[in-house]
């Protein structure tokens, strides 16, 4: 047997078990919302910690197999001291972190690294630059969300400033593929709508968290309103349609009126045929969604390779390097997807689907919990813009629905997106230890009352 046959076989085995690895964190990932005991979750999530580092072993030995280049091995190295700095750094500054969460963020992170690293070596190492620029920010935010209440009252500030953002990148801005998206600034190019999602959350939770009078909601709707229509203004209308079902989310969780969401409902439909007659490109991504291979060379160039790279990898995929997701247009960012699904395999995307789901479930436990309203629907937009932009990324590159050019979080390459994406989990996060220490404070006064005497202990 010589070399070249043994590495082939290394690299089968190694990844038929990534696919092993993968199915079992998922499995654990669902697991830990059954168990009762606090040290089986324990168990559960040092076993997520090991299974995603596996994981992140054997993709990177695959890689060196096939391309023997040692930068390889020192970049591995490198992202290794990275998530060991996440998984156990956050967990001794925040013992009350929410650690399957952590252990979710920092798999799509793994997830990513590797698919950019294949892709193209050089995006991959400013990738993981922005991931530890992105980990420093995501460290403060927790203390910023635990002591700094004055987050709660600055709705106006939050609204200010993102329309102000919106409206220089439709002014400033230079059309890119039909869309204003960046500024660049000092030679840095960023997105400034991936941040203002943060901030517009905030102004949406801190005009419904009070009194429910038709002023308030007239208020936030023309606050939303403006929001999306200068995105749609810009063409960047998949950001306009995450901001657009972040503000119906919250809103139906502040006012649980079904009416008032179907109007909202209805409003977007009647929008989405407007944008469809005036602006060209929206139509021709309609008319790529309806059939791609009526322009293959051009147009439908895009999502028919996209489709390709789908029908290549089946259930089990071809394996890191043996398959050509470079062939997609712009794949890093609009079809990452795609490409996971052609070398990873069916059964790794379906998982990595189940694992966003998770996220979003617990974003939306979180948010159950806090007694705030303000932090309640804060927790709520937060999701709402994760699983929209999962399901908009996921559903362009499949043909389920028309592409949209977001990016799957932590996921795809994009140093705006990744840094947005962590900066809003870390703020989760931070309202999920503090309802802990609201839970803690509950505890201790009740302990204390119960021992003074005469006093009687009411369960």
């Amino acid at each position: 047997m010589n070399l070249s046959t043994l590495f082939t076989i290394l690299m089968k085995a190694a990844h038929y078990l990534i696919l092993i690895l993968m199915v079992a964190y998922t499995v654990a990932a669902y697991t830990v919302f059954r168990s009762r005991s606090r040290e089986a979750r324990e168990r559960l999530f040092l076993r997520q910690d090991w299974l995603l580092l596996g994981i992140h072993f054997l993709a990177y030995l695959t890689m060196y197999l096939k391309t023997l280049n040692t930068e390889l091995l020192l970049f591995y190295a490198a992202q290794l001291v990275y998530f060991l700095f996440v998984l156990l750094l956050f967990r001794n500054l925040y013992p009350r972190i929410s650690k399957g969460l952590l252990n979710n963020m920092c798999l799509l992170v793994m997830t990513g690294f590797v698919m950019i690293t294949r892709l193209s070596y050089d995006e991959s190492v400013r990738q993981f630059r922005f991931a530890c620029i992105g980990t420093v920010i995501a460290l403060i935010v927790p203390v910023i969300i635990r002591k700094l209440h004055l987050l709660t009252k600055m709705t106006w500030a939050y609204a200010f400033v993102g329309i102000g953002l919106l409206g220089l990148v439709m002014v400033a801005s230079r059309s890119v593929n039909g869309a204003k998206l960046t500024l660049t600034v000092g030679g840095f190019a960023f997105q400034p709508s991936e941040f203002v999602k943060i901030i517009f959350v905030f102004a949406v939770a801190g005009l419904l968290a009070g009194e429910h009078s038709l002023k308030r909601i007239i208020t936030a709707t023309v606050l939303a309103a403006v929001h999306v229509g200068i995105l749609v203004i810009s063409t960047d209308l998949g950001s306009a349609l995450i901001f657009f079902v972040a503000y119906l989310v919250m809103l139906f969780v502040a006012t649980r009126n079904p009416f008032l969401v179907s109007i909202g409902v209805l409003a977007g439909a009647a929008a989405a045929v407007a944008a469809y007659f005036l602006f060209s490109h929206v139509r021709v991504r309609v008319q790529i969604w309806k059939d791609p291979f009526a322009d293959y060379a051009g147009s439908g160039y895009q999502i028919c390779q996209s489709l390709f790279s789908i029908a290549a990898g089946g259930w089990l995929g071809t394996g890191l390097y043996q398959g050509s997701p470079g062939a997609i247009p712009y794949v890093e960012e609009d079809f990452m997807f795609s490409a996971i699904l052609e070398e990873m395999g069916g059964i790794f995307g379906i998982c990595l689907i189940l694992v966003c789901l998770a996220v979003f479930i617990m974003f939306v436990n979180i948010a159950m919990k806090l007694e705030s309203r303000f932090y309640r629907l804060a927790a709520v937009g937060f999701g709402a813009i994760y699983a929209t932009q999962v399901f908009l990324t996921i559903g362009g590159g499949t043909k389920l629905i028309p592409m949209t050019g977001v990016t799957l979080p932590l996921v795809s390459y994009g140093g705006s997106s990744l840094l947005s994406t962590l900066i809003m989990i870390a703020i989760v996060q931070g309202l999920y230890m503090l309802r802990s220490d609201e839970v803690r404070e509950e505890y201790e006064t009740e302990r204390s009352r119960i021992s003074e005497p005469g006093q009687p202990y009411r369960d």
